[in-house]
This record gives structure tokens, C-alpha cells and sequence, in this order.
């Protein structure tokens, strides 16, 4: 019963180095009034967040503390953290799909990649004791 509540942070582990990685949040600047360039940046990058793409960052934050959380739930077994770290992994993926509101342009590969593991912890979260 122990090892399945390990089991708990490998998503979000795998989560937490994808949001490390340069290539998930994007930022799209106007060269000239024809052309534009993209950029990606880390989600813990602050500069995506200083050109009003909030969302990346703060689903960075929010994932390390559904890790803290969850650590700490495996290390004591109070049920309690799992409920509070399943409602911020919703927020947070609610939040990942954010850049989407700026167009499918802002939104990446690895941004995908990182919404899709928050959903599997999502899952993963409500089956495992």
C-alpha cells in the first residue's frame, strides 16, 4: 500500500521537468507588422508571465505544490492532502489550457505534453489510496 502511494509522484515529476524545459511556453513577438517570431520559454519563466501569458507560471507553482503535497501525504497518509492536491491538479489543468485563449500559436508541444500528464494525475489521484 506504501509503494502505490509513491506511485503518486511520478506524474507529477515528470510534470515538473517538463515545465523546466525551454520549449513550453510561448510568447509571440511582432518583428514588423508583417512577420512575427516565436519564443518558447520555461513555465517557471517570468517572462511569458511579464507578456500577459499568466497561465504557464502559475501552473508551474501550483504543480510544485500538488508535489509537496503529495510527498507529504506519502510520508504520513493523511487522506486529506490527496483531497487538497486533487483540486489544485483541476485548477491546474484548467490553467494549462490558458494559452489557448490567445490562440493556437501560444500553445506548444511540450504545453500539450504537460496538460496531459496534469490530467492523467488528475485520474491517477482519485484511484490510488
Amino acid at each position: 500500500m506504501q509503494k502505490k502511494r509513491f506511485l503518486l509522484l511520478l506524474l507529477p515529476l515528470v510534470t515538473l521537468l517538463l515545465e523546466i524545459l525551454p520549449y513550453g511556453a510561448v510568447c509571440n513577438f511582432a518583428v514588423s507588422p508583417e512577420e512575427t517570431k516565436r519564443e518558447t520559454f520555461s513555465y517557471f519563466s517570468l517572462t511569458p508571465y511579464g507578456y500577459a501569458n499568466f497561465t504557464p507560471f502559475i501552473t508551474a507553482v501550483l504543480t510544485v505544490v500538488v508535489f509537496a503535497l503529495l510527498l507529504i501525504y506519502c510520508l504520513t497518509g493523511k487522506q486529506k492532502l490527496k483531497n487538497v492536491s486533487f483540486y489544485i491538479l483541476i485548477a491546474a489543468c484548467i490553467l494549462s489550457f490558458g494559452p489557448l485563449m490567445f490562440g493556437l500559436s501560444y500553445f506548444s508541444v511540450v504545453g500539450l505534453l504537460i496538460s496531459l500528464t496534469l490530467i492523467s494525475q488528475v485520474l491517477v489521484c482519485r484511484k490510488i489510496e
